[in-house]
């Protein structure tokens, strides 16, 4: 991590992000599909992430990073863990300013991401059973190295790059009146309270996590950083321990945190790609299960729920409908 690593980036931050990534993202859209509103009760908005080139949200911060980079780190190349998004967002961005990446990986990671990270250029270096095993072997191999590491929340820059994708939602929508973001690490969480609070502070910003993987979920009600399971199918979710600058950044702008269930993930998972038209990994879904889960909380409210990726691979789309009547 960079010396400013704690640093809590602003609204000015993400605004100069979003000039960095112009050139090489385009703004992703938004989305109203009245099938939703029909079952949440909601007006629904829905930011597709899963337009992304490679898939998901993360791209913003890895461009966004990976382009402010020190001659001296470009040559050093760069290191990562993840298990899957984040790793193809440094693999994009490193592929696209000449820069070496390796990126460490559970052993059971998605296949479709693991492809993904391969044919962008970078090295793939399996470890571990879950993220955190991997992330440690990373962490050793930056140090080993000398390799920059790029750790998947404690960057300022990351969080402001994905924090882009709150000012497009509101540039588009003005009246937005809830944000519900997916947790994961906390990244996208903690950028779109970032915009949110500074843009208009009734705007309410809500994360959901797997109550299978729920380290960030009680870290943040404890107001310190706390390890727990991680046991979900949705492996963009899948964090045993949380991150301190997300974190930070939650605990003093986020206005409420839900649990969902394994089974409200795999429901909101069919009924997003049913209703959409488009593939969604099941972290990408997680913010349709809480307005699902809580219908009444959102009832009549104009909601933005982030489709944070669409990077589902065929096994785990066959076995959402495996045991559904036809």
């Amino acid at each position: 991590m960079t010396d400013c690593a704690s640093r809590v980036p602003e609204l000015v931050d993400v605004l100069a992000a979003g000039q960095r990534i112009a050139p090489y993202l385009r703004v992703t859209p938004l989305y109203r599909y009245p099938a939703l509103d029909g079952v949440t009760g909601a007006q629904v908005w829905v930011k597709h992430e899963n337009h992304q080139p490679v898939g998901a949200f993360k791209v913003r911060g890895g461009v966004n990073l990976v382009s402010q980079l020190s001659a001296d780190e470009r040559r050093r190349g760069v290191i990562a863990a993840s298990t899957g998004n984040h790793a193809q967002s440094v693999a994009y961005a490193a592929d696209l300013f000449g820069v070496r990446a390796v990126i460490c990986m559970p052993e059971q990671a998605n296949p479709v991401k693991v492809e993904s990270v391969r044919a962008l250029g970078a090295e793939v270096v399996f470890h571990g059973r879950d993220f955190d095993e991997a992330r440690e072997h990373c962490e050793k191999l930056a140090t080993e190295h000398g390799y920059r590491y790029i750790h998947s929340g404690n960057e300022p820059s990351l969080i402001a790059g994905v924090a882009t994708y709150t000012v497009e939602i509101l540039q588009d929508r003005p009246d937005i009146e809830v944000i519900v973001v997916p947790v994961g690490g906390g990244s996208g969480a903690a950028g779109a309270c970032v915009v949110a609070k500074a843009v208009r502070r009734s705007i309410e910003v809500i994360g959901v996590q797997s109550e299978a993987a729920p380290a960030a979920y009680r870290s943040w009600q404890a107001g310190r950083l706390v390890e727990d399971i991680t046991s979900t199918f949705a492996e963009g979710l899948a964090t045993r321990t949380a991150f301190e600058l997300p974190q930070r950044i939650m605990r003093e702008l986020l206005d409420d945190f839900v649990l969902v269930s394994e089974d409200a993930l795999k429901a909101a998972t069919r009924v997003m790609i049913e209703k959409t038209r488009n593939l969604v990994e099941p972290a990408g879904a997680a913010a349709l299960a809480a307005l699902l889960s809580t219908p009444g909380r959102f009832a009549g409210r104009t909601v933005a729920i982030i489709c944070s990726g669409g990077n589902i691979s065929p096994a785990q789309l066959t076995a959402l409908w495996a045991h559904e009547p036809a």
